[in-house]
């Protein structure tokens, strides 16, 4: 398995193409509210991606057994977990919605998602995106140099199954740089002390996948769609993370993006973002 290590250059392009991700997902929060389509939000995104002078990486990514992705960005609603495709039906109150996005800028890939909650909801379908939020957050805390992956996936799994959530397994985080999808894989679930050791410089995509009911999924007939086979209300989040000495830098914070829990040290990367 060969991890890339990002050197001082491959940082700059990561922190540019990172920062652009979680602007694209500032600019798409206000458009996210009933009667818009998600094929408009997807329409908006890659003319938004193109105008800064970046192009969307899931349009026609074909990964070995698949179709070509047919769209700019990924929308999963209520029970798809994730690789929603865009479609003409419109958004209604109460729904829940991931955005995922994936911009190349300058040759290099910034990932990140957002749940978003499309008018009022149900104060469990609420519940759901907020505890999703706080443990993708409980796993970006774990990463520093010398500490393993399994470290990550043991505090995401520990937090979703004490508030009685489940974790999704089939698809995980994800190394990420001048490819979309590098080494080493990031689980959401496993021991502490195992796995892969980080080392600074290793860009690293924290995404998980929380399901209100059982764990299982399954794929829909377009060969990308996966939905939770009890039909259960699913969340993810996601940002892009670099490995540093002594700790972890988000690169996908934006102005916009929702503020880190209380327990998160502050740093000077989640400073900037908020200012």
């Amino acid at each position: 398995m060969t991890i890339t290590i990002k050197d001082a250059e491959g940082i700059v392009g990561m922190r540019a193409a990172g920062r652009l991700a979680g602007e694209l997902l500032d600019y798409l929060t206000p458009l996210v509210k009933p009667g818009i389509s998600t094929n408009e939000i997807d329409r908006l995104a890659d003319a938004w991606t193109v105008a800064h002078g970046a192009v969307s990486a899931p349009l026609n990514y074909a990964p070995s057994g698949h179709n070509p992705y047919p769209k700019a960005i990924c929308t999963s609603i209520n029970h798809q977990v994730c690789h929603g495709i865009p479609n003409d039906k419109p958004l209604k109150k109460g729904d829940i919605v991931n955005v995922d996005v994936t911009v190349i800028k300058d040759g290099w890939h910034g990932d990140s998602s957002r749940m978003f909650v499309v008018g009022e909801a149900s104060l469990a379908a609420r519940r759901l995106c907020a505890l999703t939020h706080e443990a993708m957050w409980h796993g970006i805390v774990r990463v520093r140099a010398g500490a393993h992956l399994g470290d990550i996936g043991h505090a995401i799994q520990q937090f979703a199954e004490a508030q009685g959530l489940s974790v999704v397994r089939e698809f995980c985080g994800h190394g990420i740089g001048r490819k979309f999808h590098e080494e080493p894989q990031v689980l959401h679930y496993g021991r502490p002390g195992t796995l892969e050791r980080l080392e600074a410089g290793m860009t690293i995509t924290i995404e998980p996948m929380l399901n209100a009911g059982r764990r299982e999924v399954r794929e829909m007939g377009d060969g990308w769609t996966i939905v939770t086979r009890d039909r259960s209300l699913s969340a993810q989040w996601e940002h892009t993370v670099l490995v540093t000495e002594s700790g972890f830098e988000v690169l996908t914070l934006s102005p916009g993006a929702p503020p880190a829990p209380a327990f998160v040290p502050r740093s000077p990367a989640l400073a900037s973002a908020a200012s």
